[in-house]
């Protein structure tokens, strides 16, 4: 037997100690041909930690001596250790592989399983409150538009400190719906003056530094959620209100669909690189397409005196009107520096986030109905 050695085995022509580069002392006899050293394989003792199969016992071999690859070319790579199965422990049982990278986030940041839920949920709301009872959905387009009023004015605030007046813009609000429902038009006008006068008169309980700026910001946010979702409330208030509002949302959602699947297979000129990178310009013509074919089954089927033609023409506009409006709040949200406007709907963002392509198109749809069939 060898004796045993406290340092690495020096070879047998007196040179330095074995190195991974340096060939083994152990050379083959003449005629013996030898394509890579062969190790000599032996149990492992108890309390193995790092020695190397065939050495000496108790010689801990250099670090640049242990092979990290196969012992042969050919031999396949280990797979890596987070798909290894576990392996066993000397206490017993098994030591579980180190833990799998988490998977990547979907595309976009969005959850689409969540936002698939939730919008089906609002879908759900809607078309229950719209065709039970019309008063009922009046009352949820108020809390719809009071939750929006107060997502755009906390963004406002925390982004550029602007103070905007909440309680008049939320009485306001309401009180604009409501008059738009029962009165008309005249009367939503008449409610969306009022409620600029009491934001105008509110301010003033507090010191004058940046009146101007937070009461301007307070008329905006009164004109860009309440006084557009009137339009709505006038939809509503025909004889076949609830088939105008259900149509006007159908199609607000196909032109969001369908920029979304053209876009998606097709895109490749931004439309507006600036504000939104995202949009294309084949994804516009995909939201027009769809629009318009749904349009016309919807205004001929259900709509009073209607004409596949009108819907043509109706589905243009909503598309146009629905991409202008999302075009504009990413302004909004890029002015302050926010992607979303809020995080009450997941997948989705806030409810401002869902309705930028709504409100705008709200009084567009108003407006070709009733000079193609009537205010009913």
């Amino acid at each position: 037997m060898p004796p045993v050695v406290d340092g690495p085995v020096p070879p047998h022509w007196g040179g330095p100690a074995l190195g991974h580069s340096q060939q083994s002392p152990l050379q083959p006899g003449p005629g013996m041909a030898q394509t890579h050293p062969m190790a000599t394989e032996q149990p492992a003792p108890e309390g193995f930690s790092g020695q190397a199969p065939g050495s000496a016992p108790g010689v801990e071999e250099p670090a640049a001596t242990r092979l990290s690859g196969p012992l042969f070319r050919d031999e396949p790579e280990a797979p890596p250790m987070s798909a290894q199965a576990p392996f066993p422990d000397p206490a017993g049982g098994t030591v579980p592989a180190p833990p799998t990278a988490p998977p990547a986030a979907p595309k976009g940041g969005r959850d689409l399983r969540a936002a698939i839920g939730v919008g089906l949920g609002l879908g759900v709301v809607v078309v229950a409150s719209l065709f039970i009872v019309k008063w009922l959905f009046v009352g949820v387009v108020a809390a719809v538009v009071v939750i929006g009023m107060w997502e755009l004015t906390s963004r406002l605030s925390e982004s550029k400190g602007i103070r905007v007046p909440r309680p008049p813009l939320a009485v306001g609000g309401a009180a604009m719906l409501v008059a738009a429902y029962l009165g008309g038009p005249e009367s939503a006008l008449i409610a969306f003056a009022l409620t600029c006068l009491a934001v105008l008169v509110w301010r003033m309980s507090e010191p004058p530094e940046d009146y101007l700026r937070d009461v301007t910001a307070g008329i905006f946010t009164a004109f860009y959620v309440p006084f557009l979702a009137t339009f709505v409330m006038l939809l509503l208030a025909a004889d076949d209100g609830p088939r105008r509002v259900a149509l006007f949302l159908v199609l607000t959602v196909c032109s969001d669909t369908g920029a979304y699947a053209a876009g998606s297979r097709f895109g490749k000129h931004k439309l507006a690189p600036r504000i939104s990178p995202g949009k294309t310009r084949e994804g516009l013509v995909g939201a027009v397409l769809l629009c318009m074919l749904v349009g016309a089954l919807g205004m001929d089927l259900m709509i009073d005196q209607g004409s596949w033609w009108q819907g043509l023409v109706l589905g243009a506009c909503v598309a146009v009107s629905a991409t202008l409006g999302d075009l504009g709040e990413s302004m909004i949200k890029r002015d302050l520096g926010i992607k979303d406007m809020g995080t009450l709907l997941p997948g989705h963002g806030g409810l401002m986030d869902r309705l930028d392509s709504l409100l705008p198109t709200a009084p567009v749809v108003w407006l070709v109905l009733v000079g193609f069939v009537g205010a009913g």
